[in-house]
């Protein structure tokens, strides 16, 4: 090896002693599993090049630390020396260099990955973080980690490089769902965030090139309102007659860490990094001050838990999916999935029945199953209310898929549309949500109320201000309205908040209501550029 390859060219992927570039196809006789770094020689030392006398002057600051001798690391370890040294751009162009590996060869298995969670790549997962965030069982915030943030990253990547890094128990937490249950949430450690945020970046360097693009929940470039475009689009587009809304029952807490265990071996072959993940899995919460063992599940509101919810949900049902439709299906199969929420529409009953048969089957195989009160197959579709009809039925069934409901409705000229509208659920909670804050905040200046409802609604019109919707826009401000009146008149017995001074206040700082979403099938077209990514 020459002297003036880098080491973080050195650590990067290497192949087996055969020769063959990882980016082919494995051919006849070579192992499903290739053993990849055997055999490989450590650095050799970087000798340090003194600049001319004539540039000495010139180059005296940018050359410092070209004089100075020091040894490579040995085989794939990353010191912490040459970590301070690489760049953003090196360590970016390091995670392209294995994102084409994974593109090129699927059945790849990666051995040396733990050398890509550098100090800058930790330090960069801290500056990530929310600020504000809830803290963990330590009680350290983010701003209490930073006072002394260069040794405490330092010391936390020799803890990770040397096998002594402990995850901490997660901090359980219960938040109230729309429906009056409850969910449970895992508060995890600053430390543990910021560990989990940097292995997650490198390990999205390789599945993101093996989801599936029916796969959107928590992906870069992919949004709750990508995956609400692409279902619009393939209702409007396909031939689908039926609707299958399948949720997973509690499906954060039945990860199996075997199953998990196994699939991650499908394509990391570090066995330091799949110890870190069970070690992440296995460090169970803590409630009450009572610590409690994690034998299955991965806790919700972790760092890295969406993308392990996905890579489980890649081998236990997306594949097996993909596969059916192309293989089972005597019609056409579509599918969107977002997390463990997953619509697929179906040309024929026949197929959509058959499928949820065996996907209960399929999903008991990894200790899942589907939720019996929210999994429901409906008439759905162009022709469905024509059918019903004919039947002497009434109008089609809808069904709700992120927080709209879908409706089988005719526009203007009385042609087919899929009309998605807030689901009232959703806005019945949120309202009771702003209720409650108004309460705490009744009484605080006007302006500063009036300045936060501003940005609620705002956020509101965000996310549901989407074509069609502009009625439920103006029932959100008119709820925000009353419970605004309401919380003044209680400020004081003999409150002078009179109807005409209320609406003064709401015109000032209630903004319009308007829609900031395009149609779903332009923004469908406009990102995937004619490819189907819907299925």
């Amino acid at each position: 090896m020459q002297a003036n390859n880098s080491a973080c060219e050195n650590g990067e992927i290497s192949w087996s002693p055969g020769g063959t570039n990882p980016a082919e196809p494995q051919r006849k006789g070579r192992g499903r599993n290739p053993e990849m770094n055997e055999h490989e020689k450590s650095h050799a030392v970087v000798v340090p090049t003194k600049p001319r006398n004539k540039e000495a002057e010139a180059q005296a600051e940018a050359t410092a630390d070209g004089v100075e001798g020091r040894t490579a690391p040995k085989g794939n370890s990353m010191e912490g020396d040459m970590c301070r040294t690489q760049s953003r751009e090196n360590m970016t162009s390091a995670l392209d260099r294995v994102r084409e590996v994974a593109r090129r060869n699927r059945k790849m298995r990666f051995t040396a990955l733990l050398h890509h969670v550098s100090i800058e790549r930790l330090t960069n997962a801290y500056g990530q973080l929310r600020k504000r965030a809830a803290v963990g069982i330590d009680g350290v915030t983010w701003s209490e980690y930073g006072l002394k943030l260069e040794e405490n990253i330092r010391e936390l990547h020799r803890r990770i490089h040397r096998g002594g890094y402990r995850p901490k128990p997660s901090r359980r937490v219960f938040i109230e769902k729309a429906d009056g249950s409850q969910r449970a949430l895992g508060i995890a450690a600053v430390e543990d965030k910021i560990v989990q945020r940097a292995v997650s970046e490198v390990m999205n360097a390789i599945y993101e090139e093996d989801f599936l693009g029916f796969c959107y929940g928590f992906r870069a470039g992919r949004s709750q309102h990508d995956a609400l475009d692409a279902l619009s689009t393939a209702l409007y587009r396909k031939k689908v007659s039926w609707v299958l809304d399948a949720d997973i029952r509690s499906f954060f807490d039945r990860v199996g860490h075997e199953w998990m265990r196994k699939f991650l071996e499908h394509r990391i072959g570090d066995q330091r990094v799949v110890r870190l993940i069970l070690k992440w899995l296995k460090a169970g919460v803590m409630e009450d001050g009572e610590w409690t063992e994690s034998e299955d599940g991965t806790p919700q509101g972790g760092t890295i838990s969406p993308l392990l919810a996905n890579i489980y949900l890649h081998y236990a049902f997306d594949t097996w999916a993909h596969k059916w439709r192309g293989t089972e299906a005597r019609g056409k199969v579509v599918i969107v999935r977002f997390a463990d929420d997953f619509i697929l529409g179906f040309e024929h009953r026949a197929d959509a029945e058959r499928f949820q048969k065996e996907l209960i089957e399929r999903l008991r195989k990894f200790g899942l199953e589907l939720h019996p009160e929210k999994t429901r197959l409906v008439e759905f579709g162009r022709y469905a209310a024509e059918r019903r009809a004919r039947r002497g039925e009434g109008k089609p069934e809808t069904f709700r898929f992120l927080g709209f409901v879908h409706i089988c409705a005719e526009n203007r000229r009385g042609w087919y549309q899929v009309r998605r509208i807030t689901d009232p659920k959703k806005m019945r909670g949120k309202l009771q949500e702003i209720r409650k804050k108004l309460a705490k905040r009744r009484h605080d200046p006007v302006p500063e109320q009036g300045q936060w409802l501003r940005s609620v609604i705002r956020g509101f019109d965000q996310y549901y201000g989407i074509p069609g919707n502009i009625h439920a826009l103006d029932a959100f401000r008119h709820g925000v309205f009353w419970l605004w009146r309401n919380a003044l008149r209680r400020r004081s017995q003999t409150h002078r908040l009179t109807t005409d001074r209320m609406m003064r206040l709401s015109s000032r700082w209630f903004p319009k209501a308007s829609i900031v979403h395009p149609w779903p099938d332009q923004r469908f077209d406009a990102k995937t550029h004619g490819k189907n990514r819907m299925r």
